[in-house]
Order: C-alpha cells, then sequence, then structure tokens
C-alpha cells in the first residue's frame, strides 16, 4: 500500500529530518561518494542552502517531515536531450511504494516542464530493490557497465535503466 507522501521544493526547517534520515549508512552505500557519511548537520544545512532554489530538486515528504529527496540532473553539450534521475529515501520508509510512485512522477514533470527526450539512472549491481522500482516506474535495462563504480575500495557494475519521452 502506498503511503502518502509529497514532493516539494526543499525548505528551511528541512535541516533536522534530513539529517536524521540521511545519516545512514545502507543509503550511502547505494548513491555517490558526493552524499556524504556520515552525514551531519552541517550537510543538511549546506544541502537545503543550494537545493531549495533549484527547480529540479525535491523533498519527499511524509507527516511534515523531509525523509528522502530525488531530482534530476539536466545534461548539455551533446548529451542535452538527457536526464539523470537520482534518488534516496529515508530507509523507515523502504517497501511502501513511495520512491517508484516519485520516480514517476519526476518523470512525467521533466518531460512536461524540459526539452529532454531521456532520463536514466545507474544502480550499483547489488541494488536490486532500486533496480526494482525503475522497472516499476517504466524504466527498462539498457545496460550494463563491467566495473565502472567504485566504492569502499571494490569495483562494482552499473546497470544503466532508461526511459525515453
Amino acid at each position: 500500500m502506498l503511503q502518502p507522501y509529497i514532493l516539494r521544493q526543499w525548505q528551511s526547517g528541512d535541516e533536522e529530518s534530513l539529517t536524521k534520515h540521511a545519516n545512514n549508512y545502507n543509503i550511502w552505500r547505494n548513491l555517490k561518494d558526493i552524499f556524504p557519511h556520515p552525514y551531519t548537520s552541517d550537510d543538511a544545512h549546506g544541502w537545503v542552502r543550494i537545493a531549495q532554489n533549484s527547480p529540479e530538486t525535491f523533498a519527499i515528504v511524509v507527516e511534515n517531515e523531509a525523509v528522502g529527496g530525488i531530482g534530476i540532473l539536466l545534461k548539455d553539450d551533446i548529451y542535452r536531450k538527457n536526464a539523470e534521475i537520482g534518488y534516496w529515501l529515508g530507509e523507515a520508509h523502504w517497501g511502501k511504494g513511495i520512491i517508484s510512485s516519485a520516480i514517476s512522477e519526476i518523470v512525467d514533470y521533466a518531460f512536461k516542464n524540459y526539452d529532454i527526450h531521456r532520463i536514466y539512472a545507474g544502480v550499483f549491481e547489488y541494488n536490486l530493490a532500486s533496480m526494482r522500482v525503475l522497472e516499476k516506474a517504466g524504466f527498462h535495462k539498457e545496460a550494463i557497465l563491467k566495473q565502472s563504480l567504485f566504492k569502499e575500495g571494490k569495483l562494482y557494475d552499473e546497470h544503466i535503466f532508461v526511459r525515453l519521452r
């Protein structure tokens, strides 16, 4: 059953819940290293300051608490018809249908508001749950980039999922 949530811009006041939910090894291990671990209050304040003015980045809010984030990164040059989607959700909210629904919502928003043709996500080979939510949101596996990711001293395959306009 889908837990009710809303997507909205990040705003001042989200820092405490952001720190609470983002400071989690099980989240960090599935994300790029730019996402810090441990995730501190300073990290949260810096992120909210940057993200609150970004029309491509949203907080996932459950019961008035920011419990995750989702957004797109618009590409440029010869990749200008592409956007990369990224997302995370506090572990307490996993398995409740939020992420697959939020992905579909962001994809619709992106195709409506930007001149892009393709949205893609890269997923660590061991993150089967993320692969499933992308498929639920209408993405399909396009490629596997062998040993292209390096995290915690190990090489991993990256599974590329895509959804076309």
